[in-house]
Formats: structure tokens, sequence, C-alpha cells
């Protein structure tokens, strides 16, 4: 090995910890939601439907900033993108400061979006970075790999929310205050999500630097092209479009019941917790997804992962019929461990509609990240059925989405043709 090329791999070796640190990073930040709901609901007074707009104020950046994304990964590369998505992550989590101070519901939405649009960036530029770091043959394993550190962050970040957010237990009901008492009682008790999210700033800042640093260590050509043509022709492929509806589908539905998993465990016909208790019991939910995750990573190299995703959304359908039928403890952790049954989900769904696609990888990226914006159209769906049935019989709405993962799942269960990577729209 010549100098130069010993050089070269001594750089991009750093390349995969900088990848798993961007998966545990927006992973972690996403299930942030999972702990400030309860908190802002209780704070605000509001119903299900109004507090799963959090979500949706979230999971709206997909939509908006996904295309864009795309748009920027071609310009000026992975490394500079993930820069980009990392510091305005770290402005979004700023935020959090003004909106505390000023106690108004929304000022925590427009936040929300901010640090969901940097998490927008770096999940466009992880998904394909992952396939560039190994052989076409393995992705779907690497990416199921990959997504397990996104699932150590959601384990991790939900537990010290509980702790940090959820801990302080106060003797005040909002809503026997009104005027200047309750502007001053809501102030003082969001001073805890102010402090966790200014800490959180601080850690991403400092990731964002590290990243910067080793900006020019992935070769990679740079595309000036707006690419909208080729994204319409990415549409055309069915196995492709399935799949990102799929994607819809599946982020709306694990957002769904992760948001809902404190509320639902507080119901005395379930665990019948407190807040804090139950929101210590999120940690199980995505650490199943964990685990899932890394078994996965194992089993998508010896059976075909279409199988596997079919099995996995039947598994979730059982839980699911479970969790809603029963009470009690059963009730209880049947809920939590669909985690481990919705391990493998998403990156197999990405990776089975992305098969085949080489350079345009990117772009498909940015489709996929649009279609997440499931996460902030069925959370306030199951939200408002909640509200008018209850939360057991609003399980019915993510059990319809995971019956369309599982007709994908057999749908794709053997590899795509070669003739589906038709060349880019020019």
């Amino acid at each position: 090995m010549s100098t130069q090329t010993r050089e070269t791999a001594d750089k991009t070796g750093y390349l995969p910890l900088f990848v798993f640190a961007l998966f545990f990073f927006f992973g972690g930040t996403t299930s942030l939601n999972d702990i400030l709901i309860p908190k802002l609901k209780q704070l605000f007074t509001l119903t299900y439907g109004e507090v799963m707009t959090v979500q949706s104020a979230f999971f709206a950046a997909y939509l908006i900033v996904s295309l864009p994304a795309a748009a920027v990964v071609r310009r000026i590369g992975y490394m500079r993108a993930a820069v980009l998505g990392l510091m305005m992550m770290t402005a979004g989590c700023v935020l959090f400061v003004p909106a505390s101070l000023s106690a108004l519901f929304p000022m925590f939405l427009l936040a929300l979006f901010v640090v969901a649009a940097g998490i927008t960036i770096v999940q466009v530029v992880s998904n394909p970075l992952i396939s560039k770091l190994g052989p076409a043959a393995t992705v779907h394993s690497r990416l199921t790999f990959a997504q397990a550190f996104n699932s150590l962050g959601t384990m991790i970040f939900p537990y010290i929310g509980s702790v940090l957010i959820l801990g302080a237990i106060s003797t005040v009901d909002p809503k026997t205050l009104s005027g200047a008492p309750l502007t001053h009682y809501r102030t003082q008790a969001t001073h805890v999500i102010e402090s966790t999210y200014l800490a959180l700033a601080a850690i991403l800042f400092t990731l964002a630097m590290l990243v910067y640093a080793y900006r020019n260590h992935l070769h990679e050509s740079h595309c000036d092209g707006s690419g909208w043509r080729e994204m319409a022709s990415l549409l055309g492929l069915p196995r492709f479009a399935f799949g990102a509806v799929c994607i819809f589908l599946y982020v709306g539905a694990e957002v769904a019941i992760g948001s809902l998993i404190v509320n639902y465990l507080m119901q005395s016909d379930v665990l019948g917790l407190g807040q804090k208790a139950a929101g210590e019991h999120v940690p199980f939910y995505w650490g199943g997804a964990m685990v899932g995750r890394f078994i996965g990573a194992y089993l998508l190299r010896v059976i075909s992962p279409g199988k596997v995703l079919a099995a996995a959304a039947t598994g979730v359908l059982t839980l699911l019929f479970i969790s809603s039928h029963t009470t009690g403890a059963l009730s209880g952790w049947s809920l939590l461990a669909i985690g481990l049954c919705n391990s493998i989900m998403f990156p197999t769904i990405f990776s089975l509609a992305s098969e085949g696609l080489g350079p345009r990888a990117a772009s498909a990226s940015g489709l996929i990240g649009v279609a997440i914006v499931g996460g902030a159209i069925v959370p306030p769906l199951t939200g408002h059925v909640a509200d008018l049935i209850g939360l057991k019989a609003a399980l019915l709405v993510p059990a319809i989405c995971y019956a369309g993962i599982l007709s994908y799942g057999i749908y794709a269960r053997r590899p795509a043709a070669t003739a589906t990577a038709v060349p880019a729209a020019t």
C-alpha cells in the first residue's frame, strides 16, 4: 500500500464513527419529544389532539426541508451538509430559551421545528452515506447496524429527559391559575426544559466542529443540478414509491405509539404509574429497537429483508391487539415490546426502496425524507381518535399503518431487478 493510499485510509477510517454519532444524536433528540409531550400537555392543559401538534411541528420539517436538503448534499457534499444540519439543530435547541421565557406553547413548536430542520438534513446525509462505507451486498445489514446507534440514543435520551424534565414534582395545578400567575408558573416550570436543551446544544456544536475538521476526508463529487426531474423519475419506480409510502406509515405509527406511552402507562387499567415513572419506561420501547437492530443486522444477512420486514410487521400487529384487549402489566409491556419489532423497519424499508439506485441515492434519500412527514400526520390523528374513544381504541390507527408495511414486506421479498435502476432523468 502506498503512503498516499494509507493516509487516505487512515482519514476515512474515522467516518463510520462520525456517522454512528449522527445516528445517535438525531435519534436521541427526536425521542425527547416523547418526554416533552406529557410535560407540555400538563403545563398548557392541552387535549391529546392539541399536544400532538408537537409532532406535527417537528415532522413538518421533513416535508419542507428534505428535498432542499438533498439538493444541498449534491452541491456541497455529505460532510459539509452534516455540519449544516448539526448547526441548525444547535440553533433550535438555543431557541428553547426564548420559548421558556415567553411561556407560550407556539414558541416551543417553533424551536422544535428548527431542531427538526437540522435533523432532516443530518438524516438525508446519514442514510446514503452508510451505503458508501462498504459493499452493496451488505447494505441492508450495515444500515440496520447503524440504526442501532440511533436506537441507543432513543433509549438514553428519554431516561435522562424523564429525570430532568419530568422529575420535578409540582403541587400546583395549572388549571387553577390564570393571567400573570399562570405565565409565571409556566416560565418557572419550563426552565428545566430550557436547561436540558442548552446542554444538548453545547454537545451538538462540539460534534459539528469535529465533523467540520474532517470535511475533506471523504472523496465525493458534487453536482449543481437541482435534480427535480430525477426525483420525479424515481417516483415512477413502483418499488421505490411503495417504499416511500411505507416510510410515511412507519414513522407515523412509531411516533404515535412513542408519544402516547407515558400517558398510556399512567392509565389505571394499565400500569397506573406516575408521570416520572411512566417516562422512565419509555427507554424500554426504544431499547427494544436497539437490541432488535443488532439482531437484525445478522438476520438480514441470511434471510430475505422483505420476509424479515413482513415478520416484524406481523409481530407489531399481534402486540397491538394484545395491548388493546388486555389490562395491567400485559397491556403495558406488550405496547413497550413493539419497539423490538420496530427495530429493523426503517432501515429495511429504506434499503429495499433504494436498492439498485446507485448515484441517485441522495435524491432518493431526500424523497424518503419527505415521507417522514408521516410523523406530523399520524400522531395528531391518533390523538384525536384517543380524545373521542380512548387511548386503547386509538391503537387501531397505527395498526392500519403496520398492515401496509406488512404488504410491502411481502411485495419486496425478492431482490430488486437490475432493470429497476434506470438511468437518472436528464
